[in-house]
């Protein structure tokens, strides 16, 4: 970090050196003060300190969405978010920007694209927590594919109750979530750079309720790499007692809304 000492000389600080965990510190506390909440990109590692100051709501704290979109000519691997699972989520909430549906934001070649079908992208925001999201992409993107966009419209940021259904460290995970303050229930798959069959029961649901899920899920061809786009929306009645059977295409996911029957619209 560079900073400017009161007599004009530029120095510069290591980034997770005293004086930055000072300045971010600082930073806390004088926005907590204007009751203002913060959501930090390039942190200081998660350390807790958020159970200290509670306005400290979310952070990066390692590769984000960022690094697919050029900033690096390697971007993460498929494996990457998944990896991140078992990792840095371990730490508290990450500010992962997810969201994004213009998946070849440099070029068509594969070192260039994203990886992820697009599917992957909704499951993230279910799968990475953060009390605070964003839709990281532009508008005219998201009106290419306005029925997928409708997931990031519903799905919420916060949650009640969260259940870690299946995984394998860095290779896939499964998460259900249901909503704060309601009954319904999101979950999000992904997978590394391999194709995945998973039969995920359903016994998070509430006993004896019939929900109307609506599933965003990968289609037969999709890949992160030839064919990203290829998606279905499906609509089924399940409950508790049912278990799902879910195929994430290499680099890929699926998005699932979960909503009482009798509340459905």
């Amino acid at each position: 970090l560079l900073r400017v000492t009161d007599d004009g000389i530029p120095r510069y600080e290591w980034h997770d050196g005293q004086f930055a965990a000072r300045h971010f510190i600082h930073v806390l506390e004088e926005a907590a003060e204007r009751k203002i909440s913060i959501n930090t990109h390039e942190p200081i590692k998660d350390t807790g300190l958020r159970r200290t100051y509670p306005n400290w709501l979310s952070r990066e704290g390692a590769r984000g969405q960022e690094y697919n979109a050029g900033w690096s000519a390697q971007p993460n691997p498929p494996d990457h978010d998944v990896m991140l699972v078992y990792t840095r989520m371990l730490s508290g909430p990450m500010d992962f920007t997810p969201g994004i549906f213009n998946l070849s934001p440099r070029s068509e070649t594969p070192e260039h694209r994203v990886p992820s079908t697009l599917m992957r992208q909704l499951a993230l925001y279910v799968v990475l927590y953060s009390p605070v999201q964003m839709a990281a992409d532009l508008p005219e993107n998201y009106s290419r594919f306005a029925d997928a966009f409708q997931f990031i419209v519903d799905v919420p940021t916060d949650w009640e109750e969260s259940v870690a259904l299946a995984g394998e460290v860095g290779d896939y995970v499964v998460f259900a979530r249901r909503e704060r303050a309601g009954d319904d229930w999101y979950l999000g798959a992904i997978t590394n750079g391999d194709a995945r069959e998973l039969s995920i029961p359903l016994s998070f649901l509430a006993e004896g309720t019939r929900y109307e899920a609506t599933i965003y899920r990968d289609g037969d061809s999709a890949h992160w790499q030839s064919d990203p786009y290829d998606y279905a929306i499906e609509q089924r009645v399940l409950d508790s007692e049912q278990v799902l059977d879910l195929s994430l295409a290499a680099g890929g996911g699926a998005a699932i809304r979960f909503r009482q029957a009798d509340q459905a619209e």
